[in-house]
């Protein structure tokens, strides 16, 4: 279900070290239209910076991206870096510069080995076609144990078209735009405006509502290419297909946003943490992200202890409106608390928290919006990883 027209190639420029891919190529055939949405981070790595540049063109045809090296934090000579890949790309491919994007993804701090990604590009570009959307999904891979691929078919009118999307992400994982590279590309004729707000849509129900740990990445990138290639007639806000191309990204990302969570690193846990009964959504996002960012709540969850207490003292600080002797918490279907009490059910709660997928619901019982949000455990291996990153 690869969308008709994409190209795909990878290489080895040992960048952090030598032995796996490390570059990627997604090329287009055609010029596309293109959206995209970075990191909220003040703090902005090199390609990021570029790419809001030319995003406001909303055309592309290329993304080129690499891993090991997130060319974050690197000043000019950054900036002077990402812009020479991206004019090596562009000749190769005989296409201006304006149409290629890229990505950075790995350690903040270091500068890119520049001497061992020149001669690789060459080869990137002749080896289009050669390599599959497993290949690039596995070459921006850092701390990430598997590579993820969600993929749709998609019936526009008398046609189906598809959507395919990868992404990488594993740790530094926290809205807005979790921590991840998430490239996306379909041959469906999109209007560019309709294709940025369909985008935006679903970037706030998927990676918007994610976390693993807390930290806020300086290199957050989705991008999304449409290149038409399906003939179809052009889908606008206005077109009958809207909603259900609308329906299918939102669903390729959030399947992808959910396996960031469940490869969360060191993660033994997938939690849905869903908060109703809010004032508003605001204040919904708000309680549910001060539970799934708590490390005591995520300790607790690793250790199977349903220590609801952890959940309301979480509540009680996250700035909501609450009143304590109206909430409500479930551990699954086992009620642990209602209205604001223990309801003794301690062990059937924990017997839930054995399982690999848990869902907690919190009624705060003062409105009627709600939100979920996405995220997992903390567990030792969790510290492993991040004390050993740079070695």
């Amino acid at each position: 279900m690869i969308p008709k027209g994409f190209l795909f190639s990878t290489a080895e420029a040992s960048i952090k070290k030598p032995g796996r891919k490390d570059l990627a190529l997604i090329y287009s055939e055609v010029e596309g239209n293109i959206a995209g949405r970075f990191t909220s981070n003040k703090i902005k790595a090199a390609p990021v910076k570029l790419d809001i540049k030319k995003i406001k063109s909303g055309r592309g045809q290329a993304i080129v991206a690499n891993s090991g090296n997130a060319n974050a934090c690197t000043g000019r000579k950054g900036i002077l870096d990402a812009v020479d890949i991206v004019r090596l790309v562009a000749e190769g491919l005989n296409i201006k510069s304006s149409l290629v994007y890229i990505s950075s993804t790995g350690v903040i701090g270091a500068p890119m080995p520049m001497e061992r990604i020149r001669p690789e590009i060459p080869k990137l570009v002749d080896g289009l076609g050669r390599s599959t959307i497993k290949d690039v999904a596995e070459a921006i891979m850092t701390t990430d144990t598997f590579p993820k691929i969600v993929t749709r078919k998609v019936r526009i009118g008398s046609k189906t078209g598809s959507i395919a999307g990868i992404c990488k992400g594993a740790g530094m994982i926290c809205p807005d735009m979790a921590t991840m590279l998430c490239f996306i590309m379909t041959d469906i004729s999109v209007n560019q405006k309709t294709l940025d707000k369909s985008l935006d849509s679903a970037v706030r129900e998927s990676f918007n509502r994610i976390t693993v740990d807390g930290d806020r990445s300086t290199n957050d990138t989705v991008l999304i290419m449409a290149n038409g290639m399906l003939g179809n007639s052009q889908v606008t806000e206005k077109s009958g297909s809207y909603p259900i191309f609308k329906k299918a990204l939102s669903e390729v990302m959030l399947e992808l946003s959910n396996l960031i969570v469940k490869d969360g690193e060191g993660a033994s846990k997938f939690v849905e943490i869903e908060v109703r009964g809010a004032r508003n959504v605001t204040e919904a996002e708000d309680a549910a992200f001060a539970v799934a960012n708590s490390n005591l709540v995520k300790t607790a969850i690793y250790g199977c202890d349903a220590n609801w207490g952890r959940i309301m003292a979480a509540i009680g600080y996250s700035g909501v409106t609450v009143k304590e002797e109206k909430v409500d918490i479930n551990f699954g279907k086992i009620k642990i608390v209602k209205n604001g009490l223990s309801t003794g059910r301690d062990r059937e709660a924990n017997r839930v928290l054995k399982g690999k997928d848990t869902k907690i619901i919190i009624d705060l019982k003062i409105g009627r919006s709600s939100a979920k949000v996405r995220t997992c455990d903390l567990t030792e291996e969790y510290i492993k990883v991040n004390a050993a990153y740079r070695t």
